[in-house]
């Protein structure tokens, strides 16, 4: 007596989401949102992201939010932590940036945080061990220019108060 059994065939895991991570997803989602639309005789490209910039108030974040889907698909296709971080860290400068009025708009246009975030995530599925030292120096450079800044009002509020003490001082 012969038992007739057939493979079970399981799905892939993550099912939809992880096709909706597709590479062409992704590339489609990062040429729509920064290099979609080029302005006639000119190399200037801009996409959704600069027009989305241009709306005081919610555009940035709105931005920012479209940006994070490349990120959530690199955490979800197990893309390294330190890369993942500088992807966040591109968004953010680019959020942050693009929060000044026109100035930050155009620095927006120009970054490109979306292509840049792209290239590291495909990258770092082709060749994970290539960006690794590169991406540990940009995070370097990224703290210690954050660092500055944060000592730049601190220093400043020390001189401050130094000045202000010695010149109550004076009056009494």
């Amino acid at each position: 007596m012969a038992i007739d059994t057939k493979p079970e065939i399981l799905r892939p895991r993550g099912g939809k989401a992880v096709r909706a991570f597709s590479n062409e997803n992704l590339d489609l989602l990062s040429h729509l949102l920064d290099d979609f639309i080029r302005i006639p005789g000119t190399p200037i490209r801009f996409g959704l992201d600069g027009i989305v910039g241009f709306i005081p108030g919610v555009g940035d974040i709105l931005g920012g939010l479209a940006s994070s889907i490349i990120i959530v698909a690199a955490w979800v296709r197990g893309v390294r932590k330190v890369t993942i971080a500088r992807m966040v860290l591109n968004v953010a400068i680019e959020t942050g940036v693009g929060a000044l009025p026109v100035v930050g708009d155009l620095f927006d246009i120009a970054w490109r945080a979306n292509r840049r975030n792209y290239k590291l995530l495909e990258a770092s599925l082709h060749e994970p061990e290539r960006h690794t030292l590169g991406s540990w120096l940009y995070l370097g450079m990224v703290c210690l220019a954050l660092a500055a800044l944060m000592a730049v009002p601190i220093l400043l509020a020390a001189w401050i108060w130094v000045e202000l003490t010695r010149v109550f001082g004076r009056l009494r």
